[in-house]
């Protein structure tokens, strides 16, 4: 059954909020904002700030300084949660291209004693991931975190990573089909992972939808014709997020960089303002018809999910830069039923 509503609505503006390249999980109808830039390269703070999403109240915004254990400031490292705690992995922390590198180490916060807590690996001699920037990860909800491609100080990655949550253990998976990649985007459903689009340092990548099947530890791709009509076009820096509407399961991507800038990371490059669902049962792509006013397009962004019930799920977008190179403040909400 497609989807048969797709209706945006904006949730808030504000000034503090404007960057991009930052992370953003949603947890019990709070946004929970860390990192990212106004200015290339250059992170702008480490305080978390809470966005308040029910709209019977209202949106309120609280900003809560780091004290004491807190990750450093940093850009181009997105977040994801499991019951109630948000992760972040390394990210790049200034000018240079060299990402913060912590050995392995997750930074948690912890939504219910409002506390940031650094987790390392039990057994400091095993291998870890290396540090990197604009990398992908996402996790089962419970107990894993699983970390993918990116850019370390030179190059791009294809590796795969989990992190066991209670066992504090890093395992490398195989690596994702070639070309490695920088901000490609990773989504977890019914144990499998999805890993879809990025940037080769030449080319923005589409057309494969890379499946990974957890359980028997393998890669399997579904091809489609990248074309805006069969499927989403190339693209980067955009995002992939499992949902379930009316009991059937999709991956929805939307917006992104379709071609880079001549500048680099220091400009912008031709966004994207679409969405597509993927059938995972089906194996289609449906390009959303959206009601409403609609986001501006744009890149370098972070989005979450939040099923409201088994008829309906609701996609929220925060910040990221507009093909002006201008860094946004807003949160969007796309309703699907």
């Amino acid at each position: 059954m497609p989807i048969t509503s797709a209706k945006w609505s904006r949730v808030v503006f504000d000034p503090r909020l404007r960057r991009s390249s930052q992370a953003l999980s949603v947890v019990a109808k709070k946004a929970y904002m860390f990192g990212g830039e106004l200015v290339a390269r250059q992170p702008v703070d480490n305080d978390l700030y809470v966005i308040q999403l029910d709209q019977n109240s209202g949106p309120s915004i609280q900003t809560i300084t780091a004290e004491g254990e807190a990750p450093t400031p940093r850009v181009g490292s997105p977040s994801t949660r499991t019951e109630g705690t948000l992760w972040l992995f390394s990210g790049r922390g200034g000018l240079e291209m060299k990402p913060i590198e912590e050995r392995g180490a997750l930074w948690g916060y912890e939504v219910d004693v409002a506390r940031w807590k650094m987790v390392q690996p039990t057994d400091s001699s095993a291998p870890y991931p290396a540090g990197r920037s604009y990398h992908c990860i996402t996790s089962n909800g419970k107990n894993t975190v699983y970390v993918h491609s990116g850019c370390p100080e030179k190059g791009r990655l294809s590796d795969l990573w989990a992190f066991d949550l209670q066992q504090k253990a890093w395992s490398e998976l195989p690596p994702a089909p070639a070309p490695a990649r920088g901000g490609a985007s990773i989504a977890y459903l019914s144990g499998k992972l999805y890993r879809l689009n990025g940037f080769d340092g030449k080319t923005e990548q589409g057309g494969n939808l890379d499946v990974f099947d957890i359980s028997a530890g393998s890669w399997s791709v579904r091809r489609y014709r990248p074309d805006g009509i069969e499927g989403p076009e190339p693209r980067s820096v955009s995002t992939l997020l499992p949902v379930t509407v009316h009991g059937n399961d999709y991956l929805i991507t939307m917006f992104g960089e379709r071609d880079p800038s001549s500048l680099g990371h220091a400009g912008a490059g031709k966004m994207l303002g679409d969405a597509w669902v993927w059938d995972v049962q089906d194996e289609t792509w449906q390009r959303l018809n959206t009601a409403g006013d609609t986001p501006e397009p744009r890149g370098w962004f972070d989005a979450d999910v939040v099923s409201d019930d088994d008829a309906q799920c609701t996609v929220f977008i925060h910040g990221g830069l507009s093909e002006q190179n201008e860094r946004l403040g807003d949160i969007w909400s796309l309703n699907l039923t």
